[in-house]
């Protein structure tokens, strides 16, 4: 599958969901149906992934969480 074609399916999925629910959910809501959705597309993915970030010679390996980083 190319680049484009992930992507169009990805929105297809997004908008799909939020037609479905509409906005004012919690973003975990959100996150835990997309999750549901790629899974059954067979879409790989990881979720919530810490991403080390360094700040005056220190690494913090947990100070950000990436929702869907692939």
């Amino acid at each position: 599958m190319t680049e484009n074609e992930l992507s169009k399916l990805f929105l297809d999925i997004a908008f799909k969901i939020h037609t479905a629910l509409g906005p004012g959910l919690l973003e975990s809501a959100y996150e835990n149906i997309l999750c549901y959705e790629l899974d059954k597309n067979n879409i790989p993915f990881e979720k919530q992934i810490d991403v080390p970030i360094r700040y005056d010679n220190q690494i913090f390996s947990n100070a950000f969480r990436a929702d869907l980083p692939r």
